[in-house]
């Protein structure tokens, strides 16, 4: 007999009640996910990434938008609440609320000792059911990159260039993470 599922869920809407502490709150099938400011390395990637993909995206406007977080990624639903890192959506979702964007081309996050699992197990599993089309999971400490896709049961893991593209007619976007990895302050 297995044990009866006690956990306390939460809704979007209470999610959005609780006070501004620092903290980011997320929710994944109603699970709370919890995690205090991130480090200064894991903020030191992220915006050289956004560095990197908002100068990609520039001539791809028409396909995608490149934004960080905080933002409330719902896809509709009452249970579900994620804030990656950095995401491109489809640009002719991009409206002034963060509600109308369904089609995540891309999904970041960074990892921290406090979001590891988190972002490889958790939420991972909810960006692939909700198909976002590339997630990477960067880690900064093995200085390697996660990449998955909806359907991969394993991800790729890349040391070396790391490869996207915004759309099939875009031109491929290659980062050495040698040198993304240099903006980590020691």
């Amino acid at each position: 007999m297995g044990m009866p599922d006690t956990a306390r869920r939460y809704t979007v809407e209470e999610v959005w009640q609780f006070p501004e502490d620092g903290n980011r709150y997320e929710l994944v099938h109603g699970e709370l996910l919890v995690t205090p400011a991130p480090r200064l390395p894991h903020q030191a990637v992220v915006g050289e990434l956004y560095v990197v993909l908002h100068e990609y995206l520039k001539p791809y406007l028409d396909a995608g938008r490149v934004f960080l977080s905080p933002a409330d990624i719902t896809w509709g639903s009452e249970d579900d609440l994620v804030q990656p890192d950095i995401f491109v959506v489809a640009s002719d979702e991009v409206t002034a609320k963060w509600d109308t964007l369904r089609t995540l081309l891309l999904a970041v996050e960074v990892v921290s000792p406090s979001s590891t699992h988190y972002d490889r197990v958790t939420k991972r599993r909810l960006y692939q059911e909700r198909g976002v089309k590339t997630y990477w999971v960067v880690d900064p400490d093995a200085r390697l990159v996660e990449v998955w896709h909806p359907d991969d049961e394993r991800p790729e893991i890349v040391t070396g260039p790391l490869t996207w593209c915004v759309a099939e007619e875009a031109q491929e976007l290659r980062i050495q993470l040698d040198r993304l990895f240099e903006v980590i302050p020691t």
